[in-house]
């Protein structure tokens, strides 16, 4: 049956593979195989390769950077479609059109050179704009939801929507095209006029802190957990982590803290580790399996339930369970 599809697949989509490892496609290092995989190097090809996926009745997955991603040690049953498209240009002085499969240190160095505010704060953010737009990726103050103009995206229906920046629904590390499965296509980002060299220092220095406080020298899918809304914490908590609150974009407590309060820092599943740096994140020190990374995640979440009474939300992609 296996051999039949493929055939098919085929036959439409020229470049498609079987047995693709997807750990070598992820910034976690773990994963087992697409059952079929295909690179794609045109918003069309990834378009056509939907269709034809879905007339064959095989799931899909679009694959972006893939940084915030555990993939399964079995890998995933279907048709992984990874993006490679990647363009850019100014519409206006204040406008960059922008392929979701641009990485976002590309994006951020290309605004910064000309003099553009409003992508600085993503200094040393990993990953795609596509996925960037999906989670409303955040960080020093900035959220994506505060440069977007608007996005070209497919629907469940595989229909092209230009959703402006109110329909993209945007929330705290989420969206439209996170909740409802859209894939998007391109973006239409808006800038202010800025000053290169402080622009610069911003982004750099944002890398720079990204290096010293993250634990980039081990494969990880970014932070783990969301930061707690301190509304959902109760106030004889939110005590004990009083001078920890800040706000991002609203008043949290980062879940790093809870982690560290309940004596979590260090600990290994396998070959999963808490990271020593900053326990937000769980580090690959070699050879981790994505059982080894979900049992550390379950440990700490059950941890944190019974310390803290605070229920903590996975903020990396789970897929192939």
């Amino acid at each position: 049956m296996m051999n039949n599809v493929f055939n098919l697949l085929k036959r439409e989509l020229v470049g498609v593979k079987k047995k693709v490892l997807l750990k070598d496609y992820t910034t976690f290092k773990i994963g087992g195989p697409a059952e079929y995989f295909l690179i794609v190097k045109e918003k069309e090809t990834l378009i056509k390769a939907i269709n034809v996926a879905k007339k064959l009745h095989v799931p899909v997955f679009v694959l972006g950077g893939g940084s915030n991603l555990l993939v399964s040690d079995n890998g995933f049953r279907g048709l992984v479609i990874k993006v490679q498209f990647a363009k850019w240009f100014l519409e206006t002085k204040h406008i960059i059109v922008s392929d979701s499969g641009v990485e976002m240190k590309d994006l951020v160095m290309f605004s910064v050179n000309t003099s553009l505010g409003g992508l600085e704060w993503a200094g040393g953010l990993p990953g795609s704009l596509g996925g960037a737009i999906r989670g409303n990726a955040g960080a020093f103050g900035g959220e994506m939801k505060d440069s977007i103009l608007e996005v070209e995206a497919l629907d469940h229906h595989l229909s092209l929507r230009t959703l402006s920046n109110k329909q993209c629904q945007f929330s705290y590390r989420s969206s439209i095209f996170k909740e409802k499965n859209w894939v998007i296509l391109s973006a239409k980002i808006k800038f202010t006029k800025g000053v290169k060299k402080d622009l610069e220092n911003t982004a750099n220095s944002h890398i720079e802190y990204r290096k010293e406080k993250h634990p980039l020298e081990y494969p990880n899918a970014g932070s783990v957990f969301k930061n707690v809304d301190v509304k959902k914490v109760s106030p004889k908590v939110q005590k004990l982590f009083l001078d920890k609150v800040k706000k991002d974009p609203f008043p949290i407590i980062p879940s790093a803290w809870f982690i560290i309060g309940a004596g979590l820092v260090g600990k290994k599943v396998g070959h999963a580790q808490i990271s020593e740096k900053h326990s937000n994140y769980i580090v690959n020190i070699g050879g981790a399996t994505a059982k080894d990374v979900l049992t550390l995640i379950s440990f700490v979440k059950k941890k944190i339930k019974k310390m803290y009474d605070v229920d903590l939300e996975t903020e990396v992609q789970v897929i192939g369970f």
